[in-house]
């Protein structure tokens, strides 16, 4: 089966169902399930993917844009790589912008440098970039205005995409291919083996995964207790940028070291935990990455705080909104940061495990990422999925 690699013109979203049999359904449409789309879609597959909503609005296109590659450790760190060599063959056949311009760690202390002195020790100076004090300000566009930074790395090896856009141009992409039918506005009350039940008619295949992220408890919840998922609340915001914030790297500071585990099984980790909370406290009190994205349109991406429970309150807290501009403000040396959206984030969240992968029937297959790395993974766990290689969560 060929793939079309050509622009032609992007039919509007259907609700029409495939009226035969597919290799491959896919329930859900956000990155996890594309990527599969994509990875089947490739190896000649024939794809339904039905999707609730007429568009991409979960999590997929709320997060920053950023594949946070090198602070995976162990199995993530793998499929992590496997997701990266994903992205760009997407961005190669699209057309949707993806950038190779890596991730900027900001060090304000001894404690943080510290932590990545020891990265770079254990994963090299080619993957972990030490860079000067005079030389973070300047990618901050802080020009001679050092202030408390220490020093910082390059993380030349994540990747940036844009979450307005990656997933819809990805989508469009998918639904003009011979073997790939993309169904929108149709919402799945259920599946069994071979078949997806929606609300305008049953769609069949030899294969069904079941991508939906948080809301797997509204088709499996013994399984989504099983595994202790929560949703995950976050505050973002779009904020204008100082004009001479010009980088596409992801700006990262402490805090987003206390969030991976690349960064807090370093020797150091404890000790930055301890500064932290010791510095910070009401940051770590709604805990807090705070970092921050460009967009190729020169605003920027400002988050995010969590907040976890079985359903979020639709309420927003402003003075936590206000605590990550601040504490973003502070990073880039500049004024009051001008807002102009603010919006809530939710995924999948576990403390048992950062993925769920469960063989719910015969050839159904269930699969979530619950740590808040789907962007950085999805096209890894398709890759994964179709070699055999992705097995089974308990």
């Amino acid at each position: 089966m060929s793939i079309t690699t050509a622009s032609p013109s992007v039919p509007s979203p259907s609700a029409d169902l495939p009226s035969g049999r597919s290799d491959l359904v896919i329930v859900g449409a956000g990155v996890v399930g594309l990527a599969h789309a994509f990875e089947a879609a490739r190896r000649g597959l024939t794809v339904t993917v039905v999707e609730r909503d007429w568009q991409p609005v979960g999590a997929s296109v709320r997060n920053f844009g950023h594949c946070c590659i090198t602070a995976q450790r162990g199995d993530l760190l793998e499929l992590a790589y496997r997701s990266r060599a994903g992205w760009l063959e997407a961005a190669k056949s699209s057309g949707l912008w993806a950038k190779e311009a890596g991730a900027l760690v900001v060090a304000r202390s001894e404690a943080e440098l510290a932590v990545l002195e020891e990265l770079r020790e254990e994963r090299g100076a080619d993957t972990v970039r030490l860079r000067a004090r005079e030389e973070v300000a300047g990618e901050l566009g802080r020009g001679a205005d050092t202030g408390d930074i220490v020093g910082g790395a390059f993380l030349p090896d994540d990747l940036r995409v844009n979450p307005r856009e990656a997933v819809p141009d990805l989508a469009a992409w998918l639904s003009i291919q011979p073997n790939v039918t993309v169904v929108w506005g149709t919402n799945v009350n259920g599946v069994e083996e071979g078949t997806v039940h929606t609300g305008r008619g049953p769609v069949h295949g030899d294969r069904i995964l079941v991508c939906v992220g948080h809301d797997l408890d509204r088709l499996y919840p013994a399984a989504a207790e099983e595994h202790g998922i929560e949703r995950c609340r976050l505050t973002m915001a779009r904020v204008t940028a100082p004009d001479a914030f010009r980088t596409d790297a992801a700006i990262l500071t402490a805090t987003s070291m206390l969030r991976y585990d690349g960064f807090t099984a370093m020797p150091s980790g404890p000790r930055l935990r301890e500064e932290v909370i010791g510095h910070s406290p009401a940051l770590l009190d709604v805990v807090a990455n705070v970092m921050f994205t460009r967009l190729p349109d020169g605003t920027v991406l400002v988050g995010d705080s969590h907040a976890y429970g079985r359903t979020t309150t639709p309420f927003e807290d402003e003075p936590t909104a206000r605590l990550l501009l601040d504490s973003a403000a502070e990073v880039l040396g500049a004024g009051d940061l001008r807002v102009t959206e603010r919006w809530q984030g939710v995924y999948a969240s576990s403390g048992r495990g950062p993925l769920l992968v469960r063989d719910t029937a015969p050839g159904v297959r269930a699969i979530s990422v619950t740590s808040g790395v789907g962007m950085t993974l999805s096209f890894g766990l398709a890759a994964a999925t179709f070699d055999e290689s992705l097995a089974a969560t308990a």
